[in-house]
């Protein structure tokens, strides 16, 4: 499964007793085949270097693109695909001196490699490991437990009536007219409780950068991470009489598979990803990640700067078309607010070395993107999560994604502290992280599009912060209770580092 870990592992959720894994990995050889090659012959460049991929942002129109593409044939560059709507072109090259040699050319606003190894390199298979699974004298105890009005799990899902979810449900399910779109490792559509909800229509696969519609590529494949899987059913798990009951579970759901067979969210597929919600008819997109190999891509890096343009283009374009995103803050315990931050994790898909970054500057992307709708994570006590990321005028909204069953019990007849929701092959397992805190956000934004179908993304988002229920400041905040600080919150009631505008309401959602 993907995970963060000490060199911060791609899918922003955490293993149970919350220790953190790593994957690494890249993408294999030939997954960005059916290139269209730009018509223009290339001149004699060096042809020798790693074979990387890149995201050339430009300017102007169609007549721009087709400019740069014969700029790019010429510095030995290969355009997989060309997103002419946003004036990204993705491409591959094996001259060293592709990105400084194509930034020289008219039209061409932006250019950087996206990955710091050869798109043929694969070192390591590891997948990591972690997760809690449920247990069958859980199953059945939750079984025996449940009224006629829940699935058979859901007395073990605390975080439903954390945000009142359970009251929403007796008003409105959620309506089949929205759809919510996890950009992530794949989803089993397959699963009983997936099922029923899903839209294939809207569903790819976006690895290799451009959008691959062959019938379940948006599955993970055996081996592969089932971190989308279960994102997916937090979001809408059919309210079916069976397992679990995703936060809206009367509204669609989409995959869009953007992590490589390792769990890499590299650039080319995130912008893919982004472009796919915004054209097929995607209300709510899930973005619990943050974009390899950089865990903050600084403007002041020639390469990170364009990568940070690509997406930031992506998503605007997406919100520009009636969709809402929404990210995960992410599991380092970050003051994302704070002067500076060391992050020794990055590149991850090489060699990470340490480096003071200025988060004003450098960005965890999508999270940090203006627009993007950015969750912090809370246990079964209602406190910020010990893993979670934090920063006044950062952190939009909180939601549940779980903690240490140590650090924050639920209430009876809940067990674990961590999040319950589907895996692959039909299964259900607990797992933590803002990962699961993100699908949360994602499901109450539905459940406010089924309740209100024609408001625009921004009123969207204002209703969801309006009907936020108040968390002040958590402070002294000694999660682990050993006498030490583990993190300051700064802000008021209405607005704080911790919770932003506050802990998701469900029942608020569904209230015309």
């Amino acid at each position: 499964m993907a995970h963060l870990g000490s060199r911060r592992g791609r899918a922003l959720a955490l293993p149970v007793g919350l220790a953190l894994t790593a994957s690494l990995g890249f993408l294999p050889s030939g997954a960005a085949s059916a290139a269209e090659l730009s018509d223009a012959p290339a001149a004699a460049v060096a042809t020798n270097g790693p074979k990387l991929s890149y995201v050339v942002n430009i300017a102007g129109g169609r007549w721009t693109a087709a400019s740069v593409k014969k700029a790019i044939a010429a510095a030995g560059g290969e355009v997989v695909i060309s997103y002419d709507q946003i004036g990204v072109i993705v491409v591959h090259s094996q001259n060293p001196e592709f990105a400084k040699t194509i930034r020289t050319a008219r039209g061409v606003v932006s250019a950087g490699s996206t990955r710091t190894a050869p798109l043929s390199v694969q070192t390591d298979n590891s997948v990591g490991g972690g997760t809690q699974e449920l247990s069958e004298a859980e199953a059945k105890a939750a079984a025996a437990r449940a009224t006629d009005e829940q699935d058979a799990l859901e007395p073990l899902q605390w975080d439903l009536p954390a945000i009142k979810a359970d009251k929403a449900h007796q008003r409105t399910l959620g309506s089949k007219r929205v759809t919510v779109g996890v950009i992530d490792t794949g989803v089993d559509d397959t699963h009983p409780d997936l099922a029923p909800n899903f839209d294939a229509k809207a569903s790819a696969n976006c690895v290799s950068g451009k959008p691959d519609t062959t019938a379940g590529s948006w599955r993970p494949n055996p081996g592969e991470s089932d971190h989308g899987t279960h994102v997916a059913g937090t979001i809408a798990a059919a309210k079916n009489g069976i397992g679990i009951t995703g936060v809206a579970p009367g509204v669609k759901v989409s995959g869009i598979k953007v992590s490589t067979p390792d769990g890499f969210f590299y650039t080319e597929a995130v912008v893919c990803g982004f472009v796919w919600a915004a054209e097929h008819g995607v209300d709510v997109t899930n973005n619990s990640y943050y974009t390899d190999p950089w865990m903050f891509a600084c403007k002041n890096d020639e390469d990170q700067k364009a990568l940070i343009e690509a997406v930031t283009r992506a998503t605007r374009y997406a919100e520009r078309k009636g969709t809402v995103n929404v990210a995960a803050a992410g599991n380092s315990k970050f003051d994302l607010a704070a002067d500076s931050i060391v992050d020794n994790s990055s590149p991850n898909d090489t060699t990470p070395g340490d480096r003071v970054i200025d988060p004003k500057e450098c960005f965890d992307y999508p999270a940090m993107l203006p627009g993007v709708v950015t969750v912090s994570a809370t246990g079964a006590k209602g406190l910020k999560s010990s893993y979670s990321n934090y920063g006044l005028g950062v952190i939009d909204i909180a939601a549940p994604g779980g903690d240490s069953t140590r650090f924050q019990t639920p209430d009876a007849p809940a067990v674990n502290g961590l999040i319950l929701s589907t895996t692959v092959n039909g299964g259900y397992n607990y797992k933590a992280g803002t990962s699961m805190a993100s699908p949360h956000a994602a499901g109450v934004l539905a459940l406010i599009k089924s309740t209100h179908p024609h408001a625009s993304p921004a009123a969207l988002k204002a209703m969801l912060y309006a009907q936020a229920d108040k968390r002040s400041c958590t402070n002294p905040y000694d999660i682990d209770a050993d006498g030490k600080i583990d993190a300051v919150c700064e802000g008021g009631k209405n607005k704080n580092g911790f919770y932003g505008a506050g802990l998701i309401d469900a029942l608020d959602a569904v209230r015309r």
